[in-house]
């Protein structure tokens, strides 16, 4: 059953890859909330009382009691509301949905950010791992509409929907591209398709307004 919006509450910014995972996972299992938009420069004493140790988005509040960190929320998710579920069934592929989920975060993203800040030699290094990274995402599509299976996006592509969106600005702003549609050709399949999903499509922020939040952040580096 799905919650009713004054029992639901997610903290985050539309621009943030994070708290769009749990934007499209609520909208997938038909969950009402209540979105509040937070500052990341100042933030709100709300975000900050919600979440003290990490201070960051997303936050989901339900029935007044706080989850943080996208991917355990994800699971929180899945776990209370069974209908439409994100996550395999069998105990296997459920461990090997979150061990790619891992690696995307913490392999994958590290490199692409490394890509995005740094120069010369140290940037040649960071985006050849982004290019194993893609690699090794390109292997796991093999002969899938999505990472989920052919049914609809689940637990993983939720997790990698910012390879689907998000990188390319990553990639223009940072001055580099490592991903090309005739190296990834099950990828660039999966991102045209990944998007169409309406819950997905619906909730995307603008391209200017991903831009200007890499160039933000570009400036702020080149500033250091």
């Amino acid at each position: 059953m799905a919650g009713a919006a004054e029992d639901m509450k997610v903290l985050g910014t539309k621009q943030s890859m994070f708290t769009q995972r749990v934007v499209w996972a609520l909208k997938l299992k038909g969950v009402e909330y209540e979105f509040i938009e937070e500052d990341l420069v100042h933030k709100s004493s709300l975000l900050l009382a919600l979440n003290p140790v990490h201070k960051k988005v997303p936050v989901l509040v339900h029935d007044g009691k706080p989850i943080a960190e996208s991917k355990i929320i994800l699971e929180y998710i899945d776990e209370t509301w069974k209908e439409r579920p994100l996550l395999p069934e069998d105990p296997r592929e459920r461990a090997n949905a979150r061990f790619w989920a891992a690696f995307i975060d913490d392999k994958l993203m590290e490199a692409s950010k490394k890509a995005f800040v740094s120069t010369g030699d140290d940037r040649a290094k960071a985006m050849e791992s982004t290019m194993e990274g893609l690699k090794l995402l390109e292997q796991e599509l093999q002969g899938k509409k999505y990472f989920s299976g052919d049914d609809g996006i689940g637990y993983l592509d939720i997790v990698a929907g910012w390879v689907a969106y998000w990188f390319q600005f990553i990639e223009e702003i940072g001055g580099f591209q490592v991903m090309e549609s005739t190296k990834f050709p099950c990828l660039d399949a999966w991102i045209k398709n990944f998007l169409q999903v309406p819950s997905v499509e619906q909730s995307l922020p603008s391209p200017d307004e991903l831009r200007n939040v890499f160039g933000a952040i570009r400036m702020a580096m080149q500033m250091k």
